[in-house]
């Protein structure tokens, strides 16, 4: 990717996400909203150390991946391939959600979400909606 097109990337990404309330950033409620109502793809980042049950394909949320931070190079093939889909990114703390946010949008993805929270507070919440 030429630096020309990087640049291009990250204003693209930068214009987008200052229509959005907080910049992507987003609670619980909106997170469930971006998966029920938009469809958006959950990326769970969290190193395999940091799981502490289920990640979020495991326990079954609708278009969720787990993609550890440190293989994410290696398993970009599993991002959705239109680059306006709705991208949410989880991890434990935000930290690594916003690191791999950054390089979504430089990827040239315009539609990144950043999970403000726990991961696992999404799973948990999954889990009560879904267990009888």
């Amino acid at each position: 990717m030429s630096i020309e097109i990087l640049i291009e990337n990250l204003k693209e990404a930068i214009k987008a996400d200052k229509e959005k309330p907080l910049y992507g950033n987003v609670d619980l409620h909106r997170a469930r909203e971006l998966i029920k109502e938009l469809g958006a793809f959950v990326l769970d980042v969290r190193p395999p150390e940091h799981v502490e049950r289920e990640n979020a394909e495991e326990i079954g949320i609708p278009g969720a991946v787990y993609i550890p931070y440190p293989e994410l190079p290696e398993n970009l093939d599993r991002l959705p391939k239109p680059k306006n889909h709705p991208i949410l990114v989880g991890c434990k703390t935000g930290k690594l959600a916003n690191r791999v946010a950054g390089f979504l949008e430089a990827m040239g993805y315009v539609n990144v979400y950043v999970l403000d929270g726990d991961i696992d507070n999404l799973i948990e919440c999954h889990r009560a909606h879904t267990e009888g």
